[in-house]
């Protein structure tokens, strides 16, 4: 079954990239929701046997189905700032699961120390244009912060299978960055390369997190 949805992701994606060039934002509305669907279901069928880390996803997952739904109408202020929202309570999500499996050791500090470094980067980057965002942002860089540190303690759990901690962290990396094309859409400078960067790195992002449920 997961292969059925891969080729059907794909399609979708194509021609979310294509509503996304022309701007138009019924494409995106025939096309983007079904997609974030598709991760969805990738996780409803994998054989989780219904363990809480399943259903963190899975709320996280529906979060983010509200929060892509809200970035089609990029252009408001108040809509974009729900969407926001929507993405920072799914992180949450994310960070409860990864870190329930969490342990320390010397790649949790690396991946930490990195991380920190760069998302302090980033603010620094997008602070002059923020405005009235200003608390928001920083909130969501925070968390997403949190989010990969989560992930690398996952990773650092080596009584885990490494498709899984690998699923979890390479999704949590992408993430990521699909998160400062969203930032640099929004706040630096509108472009299409920034979703055509972006929303595929965001999908293969949440796919991996999805898929990962399967296997822990």
């Amino acid at each position: 079954m997961n292969y059925l949805l891969i080729p059907a992701a794909l399609g979708l994606l194509a021609g979310l990239l294509f509503s996304a060039k022309k701007e138009s934002i019924p494409g995106q509305l025939m096309t983007k929701p079904f997609l974030s669907l598709l991760f969805i279901a990738a996780a409803m069928i994998q054989p989780h046997q219904g363990s809480t880390y399943f259903h963190l996803i899975l709320t996280g997952l529906i979060l983010c189905l509200i929060g892509d739904v809200c970035l089609i109408f990029f252009q408001s202020r108040k809509i974009f700032t729900a969407g926001l929202v929507a993405f920072l309570a799914g992180h949450v999500m994310y960070v409860i699961a990864f870190s329930s499996f969490g342990v320390t050791g010397p790649f949790l500090w690396i991946a930490a120390a990195v991380s920190l470094c760069l998302s302090t980067g980033v603010f620094l980057w997008l602070r002059p244009s923020l405005g009235d965002m200003f608390g928001p942002v920083i909130a969501y860089v925070v968390i997403i912060t949190a989010m990969v540190i989560s992930a690398a303690a996952l990773t650092s759990n080596t009584g885990l299978g490494a498709t899984a901690r690998t699923l979890v962290f390479g999704g949590a990396v992408l993430f990521y960055f699909s998160d400062i094309f969203v930032a640099r859409q929004r706040f630096v400078k509108k472009a299409f390369f920034n979703r055509a960067a972006g929303l595929p790195m965001y999908y293969a992002a949440q796919f991996m997190i999805a898929f990962s449920t399967g296997l822990i």
